[in-house]
């Protein structure tokens, strides 16, 4: 195999105090490897096609060594971006996968290891117990302030008081509120229409928000309200109304 075009994918792991490789691996791992590698490979853009891929499988571990991968540039990427452990997000959505899988796996066996690598050795990446690979724009949540509109489907609860507020997507919220807020509420609000301000945490990512706590019902966004804009400029006029329109100028005047 042409050594600028080929992946090495190889898993270590010891069943029974003894070492895994072609030899000696159990079936059922064997067949989860193979298919993490092709999923790996393939990608959700499918820019390598399995069934043009040859491999070899080599000693020392159970390892895949894939060529004919010159034209994958979007594999090649992904290679570069997993350099960075905290860039996962950056990586096509199956091949992320993928890893968090082998994460997954490795975290609950401490004999467990994967590693890929091409052949000249300039990119390596290890995957096993100790390894941290996160996507650093998922993990962060923002504190924000959130109208909120929908239906309520459920309120009170005596000690997690709460709110179940059901979307225009059809998607059920769950928000955090206090037993003096629904208390002091004179309306019946189940079944009913509502706008709700909340706090909360979103996702920079997803948008997903965590932990929504109400702060008020009813709660009016700002609006334009033209007829009581024309009620302040007519008192504003009548204010005005013996002042000359030139007393801008004549006090300037008197000034210099």
């Amino acid at each position: 195999m042409d050594t600028t075009d080929t992946l090495r994918f190889a898993l270590s792991d010891c069943i029974n105090d003894a070492p895994i490789g072609p030899s000696r691996v159990p079936l059922h791992l064997l067949g989860q490897f193979q298919r993490e590698v092709e999923e790996f490979l393939k990608g959700s853009n499918k820019d390598v096609d399995p069934s043009q891929v040859f491999v070899s499988i080599e000693e020392g571990s159970l390892a895949i060594v894939a060529g004919g991968l010159l034209a994958a540039t979007g594999l090649w990427a992904d290679m570069g971006h997993l350099q960075n452990p905290s860039a996962l997000g950056l990586l096509d959505p199956k091949r992320a996968n993928v890893v968090e899988r082998w994460q997954a796996d490795a975290r609950k066996n401490p004999h467990r290891n994967y590693v890929l690598a091409d052949m000249d050795g300039k990119l390596t990446i290890r995957v096993d117990t100790r390894s941290d690979f996160h996507n650093q724009v998922e993990a962060i949540w923002m504190p924000v302030e959130k109208f909120l509109q929908g239906i309520v489907m459920d309120m009170g609860g005596t000690t997690k008081p709460n709110i179940h507020l059901k979307l225009a997507d059809g998607k059920t919220l769950t928000i955090i509120a206090t037993q003096q807020l629904i208390a002091g509420e004179e309306k019946n609000r189940l079944y009913r229409p509502a706008l709700l301000r909340v706090s909360a945490e979103e996702s920079l990512k997803t948008g997903e928000l965590r932990n929504p706590t109400l702060l008020a019902f009813d709660a009016s966004r700002p609006h334009w309200d033209e007829a009581e804009f024309n009620k302040l400029v007519q008192k504003g006029t009548e204010a005005w109304a013996g002042v000359p329109a030139d007393w801008l100028e004549e006090l300037r005047g008197r000034q210099g």
